[in-house]
């Protein structure tokens, strides 16, 4: 019994050192900054455990991560909104804080208008760029975490790279003029 409990422990390490770095980047796009990101994590992953409890406690499937966390973002972002309704006046929020671009090159202009551009992008386009960049996922597992055809997400990248490219260009383009 201690042995598996050794092997589930290392499983379990090994799994949060490989999609914990992916899983977090989703959480800080769909979240105004970096402390909401990984409570959203630590929701998630409490969540996954309970979930795994059939499974001998197994990690998780990527797809089936990405999918809790994104329900669980929705729900906080219902509560934040309420909350926000009724404490207006008293909470500012600052978006320049969440950094989940690769903290190397986060200083640079170039990173933070990526950033704000990304950022700008509506709701199901951000989603799943996120989700095929920096999650890493294919168009039909991200298709099965939004509920879409994989066409339906395979689209919105597409869509969302074209406005990145037309956004940035224009930038660049008055920079140099």
């Amino acid at each position: 019994m201690a042995v598996g409990r050794t092997n589930l422990g290392k499983a379990w390490r090994e799994w949060l050192d490989e999609s914990a770095p992916r899983l977090l980047a989703y959480a800080r796009a769909r979240c105004n900054n970096a402390q909401e990101a990984e409570d959203l994590l630590q929701d998630a992953l409490i969540k996954l455990w309970g979930y795994q409890e059939e499974r001998g406690y197994r990690p998780p499937d990527l797809p089936l991560a990405f999918s809790v966390m994104r329900y669980l973002g929705l729900d906080h972002g219902r509560r934040k909104g309420r909350r926000e309704k009724r404490d207006q006046k008293i909470i500012q929020f600052q978006r320049g804080d969440d950094h989940w671009l690769d903290p190397a090159l986060e200083e640079t202009e170039e990173a933070e208008l990526l950033r704000k551009e990304v950022d700008d992008l509506p709701e199901k386009l951000r989603e799943v760029l996120t989700l095929k960049i920096w999650g890493g996922l294919t168009f039909a597992e991200i298709g099965k975490i939004l509920k879409i055809s994989h066409n339906t997400a395979a689209s919105r990248y597409r869509y969302a790279l074209e406005q990145l490219q037309k956004k940035l260009r224009h930038l660049q383009n008055i920079g140099n003029g």
